[in-house]
Protein backbone atom coordinates (compact mmCIF):
# COMPACT_ATOMS: atom_id res chain seq x y z
CA UNK A 1 0.00 0.00 0.00
CA UNK A 2 2.86 2.38 0.85
CA UNK A 3 4.42 1.75 -2.56
CA UNK A 4 1.15 2.45 -4.36
CA UNK A 5 0.73 5.67 -2.41
CA UNK A 6 4.23 6.83 -3.35
CA UNK A 7 3.45 6.18 -6.99
CA UNK A 8 0.09 8.00 -6.99
CA UNK A 9 0.67 11.00 -4.70
CA UNK A 10 2.98 12.80 -7.11
CA UNK A 11 0.18 14.55 -9.00
CA UNK A 12 -1.98 15.39 -5.95
CA UNK A 13 -2.66 19.14 -5.84
CA UNK A 14 -2.54 20.50 -2.30
CA UNK A 15 -4.22 23.71 -3.48
CA UNK A 16 -7.20 21.86 -4.98
CA UNK A 17 -7.63 19.77 -1.85
CA UNK A 18 -7.40 22.93 0.28
CA UNK A 19 -10.11 24.61 -1.78
CA UNK A 20 -12.31 21.55 -1.40
CA UNK A 21 -11.62 21.41 2.34
CA UNK A 22 -12.48 25.06 2.96
CA UNK A 23 -15.57 25.08 0.75
CA UNK A 24 -16.94 21.86 2.21
CA UNK A 25 -16.13 23.04 5.74
CA UNK A 26 -18.13 26.24 5.18
CA UNK A 27 -21.02 24.33 3.64
CA UNK A 28 -21.07 21.65 6.33
CA UNK A 29 -20.83 24.17 9.18
CA UNK A 30 -23.59 26.36 7.74
CA UNK A 31 -25.95 23.43 7.16
CA UNK A 32 -25.38 21.94 10.61
CA UNK A 33 -25.69 25.37 12.26
CA UNK A 34 -29.05 25.96 10.56
CA UNK A 35 -30.36 22.55 11.57
CA UNK A 36 -29.13 22.96 15.16
CA UNK A 37 -30.57 26.49 15.48
CA UNK A 38 -33.98 25.27 14.32
CA UNK A 39 -33.79 22.29 16.68
CA UNK A 40 -32.92 24.56 19.62
CA UNK A 41 -35.29 27.46 18.97
CA UNK A 42 -38.39 25.70 17.65
CA UNK A 43 -39.36 24.23 21.09
CA UNK A 44 -38.85 27.70 22.62
CA UNK A 45 -41.48 29.17 20.30
CA UNK A 46 -44.13 26.47 20.49
CA UNK A 47 -44.98 23.57 22.77
CA UNK A 48 -44.73 23.04 26.50
CA UNK A 49 -41.22 24.56 26.75
CA UNK A 50 -42.16 27.69 24.83
CA UNK A 51 -40.54 30.85 26.20
CA UNK A 52 -43.14 32.97 24.44
CA UNK A 53 -46.01 30.92 25.79
CA UNK A 54 -49.23 29.83 24.17
CA UNK A 55 -51.41 32.19 22.17
CA UNK A 56 -54.95 33.22 22.89
CA UNK A 57 -57.71 33.59 20.38
CA UNK A 58 -61.17 35.06 20.93
CA UNK A 59 -63.95 33.51 18.87
CA UNK A 60 -67.61 34.20 18.30
CA UNK A 61 -70.36 33.68 15.76
CA UNK A 62 -70.56 36.10 12.83
CA UNK A 63 -73.34 38.71 12.90
CA UNK A 64 -75.70 37.76 10.09
CA UNK A 65 -77.94 40.86 9.85
CA UNK A 66 -78.45 44.30 11.31
CA UNK A 67 -80.70 44.35 14.37
CA UNK A 68 -80.63 40.58 14.82
CA UNK A 69 -79.94 38.80 18.07
CA UNK A 70 -76.38 38.19 19.13
CA UNK A 71 -75.49 34.63 18.05
CA UNK A 72 -75.15 32.21 20.96
CA UNK A 73 -72.68 29.38 21.50
CA UNK A 74 -74.34 26.34 23.02
CA UNK A 75 -73.05 24.19 25.87
CA UNK A 76 -72.64 21.27 23.47
CA UNK A 77 -70.41 23.35 21.20
CA UNK A 78 -68.36 24.55 24.16
CA UNK A 79 -67.82 21.00 25.40
CA UNK A 80 -66.89 19.88 21.89
CA UNK A 81 -64.26 22.64 21.78
CA UNK A 82 -62.89 21.61 25.17
CA UNK A 83 -62.34 18.12 23.78
CA UNK A 84 -60.26 19.28 20.81
CA UNK A 85 -56.56 18.47 21.03
CA UNK A 86 -55.47 21.97 20.01
CA UNK A 87 -57.40 23.64 22.89
CA UNK A 88 -55.22 23.96 25.99
CA UNK A 89 -57.80 25.94 27.96
CA UNK A 90 -61.15 27.58 27.35
CA UNK A 91 -62.93 30.50 29.02
CA UNK A 92 -66.35 32.09 28.53
CA UNK A 93 -66.81 35.84 28.31
CA UNK A 94 -69.47 37.30 30.60
CA UNK A 95 -70.90 40.62 29.41
CA UNK A 96 -72.74 43.24 31.45
CA UNK A 97 -76.52 43.17 30.90
CA UNK A 98 -77.05 46.50 32.63
CA UNK A 99 -76.31 50.14 31.95
CA UNK A 100 -73.01 51.62 33.14
CA UNK A 101 -72.11 55.32 33.14
CA UNK A 102 -68.56 56.27 34.04
CA UNK A 103 -66.90 59.62 34.64
CA UNK A 104 -63.70 61.17 35.94
CA UNK A 105 -62.71 64.71 36.89
CA UNK A 106 -59.35 65.64 35.47
CA UNK A 107 -57.67 69.07 35.55
CA UNK A 108 -60.99 70.73 36.25
CA UNK A 109 -62.74 69.06 33.33
CA UNK A 110 -65.46 66.46 33.73
CA UNK A 111 -65.21 63.52 31.35
CA UNK A 112 -68.09 61.06 31.22
CA UNK A 113 -69.25 58.30 28.92
CA UNK A 114 -71.41 55.24 28.69
CA UNK A 115 -69.42 52.11 29.42
CA UNK A 116 -69.66 48.35 29.29
CA UNK A 117 -67.99 45.61 31.31
CA UNK A 118 -66.82 42.12 30.48
CA UNK A 119 -65.27 39.35 32.55
CA UNK A 120 -63.21 36.26 31.87
CA UNK A 121 -61.84 33.60 34.24
CA UNK A 122 -58.78 34.82 36.12
CA UNK A 123 -56.36 32.39 34.41
CA UNK A 124 -56.82 34.29 31.14
CA UNK A 125 -55.92 37.68 32.58
CA UNK A 126 -52.39 38.94 31.94
CA UNK A 127 -52.39 41.44 34.84
CA UNK A 128 -51.12 40.33 38.24
CA UNK A 129 -52.74 42.42 40.98
CA UNK A 130 -53.65 41.68 44.59
CA UNK A 131 -56.59 44.08 44.20
CA UNK A 132 -58.25 41.93 41.54
CA UNK A 133 -61.15 40.67 43.64
CA UNK A 134 -64.67 41.69 44.61
CA UNK A 135 -67.04 40.60 47.34
CA UNK A 136 -70.74 41.35 47.38
CA UNK A 137 -71.40 44.60 49.22
CA UNK A 138 -68.11 46.26 48.29
CA UNK A 139 -68.42 49.77 46.90
CA UNK A 140 -65.11 49.60 45.04
CA UNK A 141 -64.86 47.84 41.68
CA UNK A 142 -61.38 46.97 40.30
CA UNK A 143 -61.02 47.52 36.56
CA UNK A 144 -58.50 46.39 33.95
CA UNK A 145 -58.21 48.50 30.80
CA UNK A 146 -56.63 47.64 27.46
CA UNK A 147 -53.27 49.35 27.16
CA UNK A 148 -54.20 50.69 23.75
CA UNK A 149 -57.01 52.75 25.35
CA UNK A 150 -54.35 54.74 27.20
CA UNK A 151 -52.34 55.09 24.01
CA UNK A 152 -55.41 56.36 22.14
CA UNK A 153 -55.92 59.00 24.80
CA UNK A 154 -52.28 60.13 24.95
CA UNK A 155 -51.64 60.17 21.21
CA UNK A 156 -55.11 61.04 19.97
CA UNK A 157 -57.77 62.53 22.22
CA UNK A 158 -55.48 64.60 24.45
CA UNK A 159 -53.82 66.17 21.41
CA UNK A 160 -57.11 67.50 20.05
CA UNK A 161 -58.61 68.62 23.37
CA UNK A 162 -55.55 70.32 24.84
CA UNK A 163 -55.35 67.85 27.72
CA UNK A 164 -52.10 66.66 29.31
CA UNK A 165 -50.74 63.18 28.73
CA UNK A 166 -51.10 60.68 31.57
CA UNK A 167 -49.07 57.69 32.70
CA UNK A 168 -50.24 54.27 33.82
CA UNK A 169 -49.35 54.99 37.42
CA UNK A 170 -51.25 58.28 37.31
CA UNK A 171 -54.44 56.73 35.96
CA UNK A 172 -54.30 54.01 38.60
CA UNK A 173 -54.73 56.74 41.21
CA UNK A 174 -57.75 58.28 39.48
CA UNK A 175 -61.18 57.40 40.86
CA UNK A 176 -63.78 56.48 38.26
CA UNK A 177 -67.33 57.35 39.28
CA UNK A 178 -69.63 54.52 38.21
CA UNK A 179 -73.40 54.66 38.00
CA UNK A 180 -74.99 51.29 37.42
CA UNK A 181 -78.69 51.02 36.54
CA UNK A 182 -81.03 48.18 35.77
CA UNK A 183 -83.99 46.14 37.05
CA UNK A 184 -85.28 49.15 38.98
CA UNK A 185 -81.97 49.76 40.78
CA UNK A 186 -79.56 52.70 40.54
CA UNK A 187 -76.34 52.54 42.54
CA UNK A 188 -73.04 54.37 42.62
CA UNK A 189 -69.61 52.76 42.85
CA UNK A 190 -65.99 53.82 42.78
CA UNK A 191 -63.86 52.19 40.12
CA UNK A 192 -60.08 51.98 40.17
CA UNK A 193 -57.80 50.79 37.38
CA UNK A 194 -55.51 48.08 38.75
CA UNK A 195 -53.68 47.26 35.51
CA UNK A 196 -53.52 47.35 31.74
CA UNK A 197 -53.96 44.32 29.51
CA UNK A 198 -52.09 43.62 26.29
CA UNK A 199 -54.13 40.49 25.61
CA UNK A 200 -57.76 41.49 26.01
CA UNK A 201 -59.17 44.51 24.19
CA UNK A 202 -62.10 45.13 26.54
CA UNK A 203 -62.94 46.70 29.91
CA UNK A 204 -62.62 43.95 32.48
CA UNK A 205 -64.07 43.59 35.96
CA UNK A 206 -63.79 40.55 38.26
CA UNK A 207 -66.01 37.60 37.39
CA UNK A 208 -67.41 37.64 40.94
CA UNK A 209 -68.71 41.20 40.43
CA UNK A 210 -70.10 40.43 36.98
CA UNK A 211 -71.99 37.35 38.16
CA UNK A 212 -73.57 39.22 41.07
CA UNK A 213 -74.30 42.41 39.09
CA UNK A 214 -76.00 40.59 36.22
CA UNK A 215 -78.24 38.74 38.66
CA UNK A 216 -79.07 41.95 40.53
CA UNK A 217 -79.36 44.57 37.78
CA UNK A 218 -80.50 42.50 34.79
CA UNK A 219 -84.14 41.63 34.24
CA UNK A 220 -83.62 38.70 31.88
CA UNK A 221 -80.03 37.54 32.27
CA UNK A 222 -79.69 34.06 30.79
CA UNK A 223 -75.93 33.53 31.02
CA UNK A 224 -75.69 32.34 27.40
CA UNK A 225 -72.19 32.39 25.96
CA UNK A 226 -71.56 34.64 22.97
CA UNK A 227 -67.76 34.88 23.01
CA UNK A 228 -65.04 32.44 24.05
CA UNK A 229 -61.35 32.80 24.72
CA UNK A 230 -59.16 29.83 23.78
CA UNK A 231 -55.60 29.09 24.79
CA UNK A 232 -53.90 27.32 21.90
CA UNK A 233 -50.32 26.64 20.85
CA UNK A 234 -50.72 27.97 17.33
CA UNK A 235 -53.89 29.80 16.17
CA UNK A 236 -52.76 29.48 12.55
CA UNK A 237 -52.37 25.69 12.65
CA UNK A 238 -54.32 23.99 9.83
CA UNK A 239 -56.50 21.99 12.23
CA UNK A 240 -57.50 25.18 14.08
CA UNK A 241 -58.33 27.11 10.91
CA UNK A 242 -60.28 24.14 9.51
CA UNK A 243 -62.27 23.69 12.73
CA UNK A 244 -63.21 27.37 12.89
CA UNK A 245 -64.39 27.41 9.28
CA UNK A 246 -66.28 24.12 9.59
CA UNK A 247 -68.17 25.22 12.73
CA UNK A 248 -68.81 28.81 11.58
CA UNK A 249 -66.63 30.55 14.17
CA UNK A 250 -64.81 33.81 13.53
CA UNK A 251 -61.67 34.82 15.41
CA UNK A 252 -60.48 38.28 16.22
CA UNK A 253 -57.69 39.31 13.87
CA UNK A 254 -54.89 39.08 16.39
CA UNK A 255 -51.50 38.04 15.01
CA UNK A 256 -49.96 34.97 16.54
CA UNK A 257 -46.62 36.06 17.98
CA UNK A 258 -45.17 32.57 18.34
CA UNK A 259 -46.45 31.54 14.95
CA UNK A 260 -44.88 34.60 13.31
CA UNK A 261 -41.63 33.95 15.11
CA UNK A 262 -41.68 30.27 14.11
CA UNK A 263 -42.40 31.22 10.49
CA UNK A 264 -39.48 33.67 10.45
CA UNK A 265 -37.28 31.02 12.05
CA UNK A 266 -38.26 28.50 9.38
CA UNK A 267 -37.54 31.00 6.59
CA UNK A 268 -34.15 31.95 8.08
CA UNK A 269 -33.17 28.32 8.60
CA UNK A 270 -34.25 27.45 5.06
CA UNK A 271 -32.07 30.25 3.68
CA UNK A 272 -29.13 29.20 5.86
CA UNK A 273 -29.44 25.53 4.84
CA UNK A 274 -29.75 26.48 1.15
CA UNK A 275 -26.59 28.58 1.34
CA UNK A 276 -24.78 25.73 3.08
CA UNK A 277 -26.07 23.26 0.52
CA UNK A 278 -24.72 25.44 -2.31
CA UNK A 279 -21.30 25.54 -0.66
CA UNK A 280 -21.36 21.78 -0.11
CA UNK A 281 -22.46 21.12 -3.68
CA UNK A 282 -19.70 23.34 -5.06
CA UNK A 283 -17.14 21.61 -2.85
CA UNK A 284 -18.32 18.18 -4.03
CA UNK A 285 -18.02 19.34 -7.63
CA UNK A 286 -14.52 20.65 -6.93
CA UNK A 287 -13.51 17.36 -5.32
CA UNK A 288 -15.05 15.33 -8.16
CA UNK A 289 -13.18 17.34 -10.77
CA UNK A 290 -9.99 17.10 -8.71
CA UNK A 291 -10.34 13.32 -8.43
CA UNK A 292 -11.01 12.93 -12.15
CA UNK A 293 -8.06 15.18 -12.97
CA UNK A 294 -5.81 13.34 -10.53
CA UNK A 295 -6.83 9.96 -11.88
CA UNK A 296 -6.32 11.19 -15.43
CA UNK A 297 -2.80 12.32 -14.57
CA UNK A 298 -2.07 8.91 -13.06
CA UNK A 299 -3.84 6.90 -15.73
CA UNK A 300 -0.65 5.20 -16.98
CA UNK A 301 0.37 4.19 -13.44
CA UNK A 302 -3.13 2.93 -12.70
CA UNK A 303 -3.19 0.87 -15.87
CA UNK A 304 0.18 -0.67 -15.07
CA UNK A 305 -0.90 -1.50 -11.50
CA UNK A 306 -3.97 -3.28 -12.85
CA UNK A 307 -1.88 -5.15 -15.42
CA UNK A 308 0.55 -6.51 -12.82
CA UNK A 309 -2.35 -7.94 -10.85
CA UNK A 310 -3.70 -5.28 -8.49
CA UNK A 311 -7.48 -5.19 -8.25
CA UNK A 312 -9.20 -1.83 -9.01
CA UNK A 313 -10.67 -1.80 -5.48
CA UNK A 314 -7.17 -2.10 -4.00
CA UNK A 315 -5.75 0.59 -6.24
CA UNK A 316 -8.60 2.90 -5.19
CA UNK A 317 -7.79 2.59 -1.45
CA UNK A 318 -5.29 5.54 -1.27
CA UNK A 319 -7.83 7.89 -2.83
CA UNK A 320 -10.61 6.55 -0.62
CA UNK A 321 -8.49 7.02 2.51
CA UNK A 322 -7.61 10.55 1.42
CA UNK A 323 -11.24 11.58 0.91
CA UNK A 324 -12.30 9.83 4.13
CA UNK A 325 -9.68 11.74 6.15
CA UNK A 326 -10.76 15.01 4.55
CA UNK A 327 -14.48 14.42 5.15
CA UNK A 328 -14.06 13.23 8.74
CA UNK A 329 -11.80 16.21 9.53
CA UNK A 330 -14.40 18.57 8.04
CA UNK A 331 -17.14 16.91 10.09
CA UNK A 332 -15.22 17.16 13.38
CA UNK A 333 -14.25 20.80 12.86
CA UNK A 334 -17.84 21.65 11.87
CA UNK A 335 -19.18 20.11 15.09
CA UNK A 336 -16.68 22.13 17.13
CA UNK A 337 -17.73 25.35 15.38
CA UNK A 338 -21.45 24.60 15.77
CA UNK A 339 -21.00 23.73 19.46
CA UNK A 340 -19.15 26.99 20.08
CA UNK A 341 -21.80 29.01 18.25
CA UNK A 342 -24.60 27.17 20.07
CA UNK A 343 -23.11 28.04 23.43
CA UNK A 344 -23.02 31.71 22.46
CA UNK A 345 -26.60 32.11 21.19
CA UNK A 346 -28.14 29.86 23.87
CA UNK A 347 -26.37 31.87 26.55
CA UNK A 348 -27.66 35.11 25.05
CA UNK A 349 -31.24 33.79 24.84
CA UNK A 350 -31.02 32.54 28.41
CA UNK A 351 -29.97 35.99 29.63
CA UNK A 352 -32.71 37.61 27.54
CA UNK A 353 -35.47 35.51 29.12
CA UNK A 354 -33.82 35.10 32.52
CA UNK A 355 -33.63 31.31 32.32
CA UNK A 356 -30.90 28.68 32.15
CA UNK A 357 -30.95 26.77 28.87
CA UNK A 358 -29.24 23.46 28.25
CA UNK A 359 -27.27 23.24 25.02
CA UNK A 360 -26.45 19.95 23.31
CA UNK A 361 -25.26 19.64 19.69
CA UNK A 362 -26.84 16.17 19.40
CA UNK A 363 -28.94 17.17 16.39
CA UNK A 364 -25.94 18.57 14.55
CA UNK A 365 -23.87 15.48 15.39
CA UNK A 366 -26.46 13.09 13.95
CA UNK A 367 -27.19 15.26 10.90
CA UNK A 368 -23.45 15.72 10.31
CA UNK A 369 -22.81 11.98 10.47
CA UNK A 370 -25.52 11.34 7.90
CA UNK A 371 -24.30 14.11 5.59
CA UNK A 372 -20.64 13.06 5.93
CA UNK A 373 -21.55 9.42 5.23
CA UNK A 374 -23.51 10.44 2.13
CA UNK A 375 -20.69 12.63 0.77
CA UNK A 376 -18.05 9.99 1.54
CA UNK A 377 -20.04 7.21 -0.14
CA UNK A 378 -20.49 9.42 -3.20
CA UNK A 379 -16.72 10.06 -3.27
CA UNK A 380 -16.08 6.30 -3.00
CA UNK A 381 -18.46 5.66 -5.86
CA UNK A 382 -16.87 8.09 -8.30
CA UNK A 383 -13.33 6.98 -7.39
CA UNK A 384 -14.06 3.27 -7.82
CA UNK A 385 -16.07 3.88 -10.97
CA UNK A 386 -13.27 5.87 -12.61
CA UNK A 387 -10.58 3.34 -11.71
CA UNK A 388 -12.78 0.46 -12.90
CA UNK A 389 -13.35 2.34 -16.15
CA UNK A 390 -9.58 2.77 -16.64
CA UNK A 391 -8.93 -0.91 -15.92
CA UNK A 392 -11.60 -2.05 -18.42
CA UNK A 393 -10.14 0.11 -21.18
CA UNK A 394 -6.67 -1.30 -20.58
CA UNK A 395 -7.89 -4.85 -20.55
Amino acid sequence: MRLIWKLLRKHISVFELAVFFVANLIGMAVILAGIQIYSDLSPMLTGEKSLIGNDYMIISRPIERVGGETPKISEEEIEALRGEAFVENLGIFASSKFRVDGGIEFKGKQLSTMMFFESVPNEFIDVDSEEWNYEEGDNIVPIILPRNYLNLYNFGFSQTQGLPNITEEMIKRVEISLRIMGNGHTDYYSGYVVGFSDRLNTILVPMSFMTWANDYYSEDYSGDATRLILEVQNPSAPEVVEYMAEHNFVAEDKPSESNKALFLLQVCVAVIVCIGAVFSLLSIIILTLSIYLLLQKNVTKLENLVLIGYKPSYVAIPYILMTMILNVSIYLISIVLVSYGQGMYMGYIGKLFGVTLEASPATAIVAGLMLTAAITLFNFFIIYRKIAEISRKRC
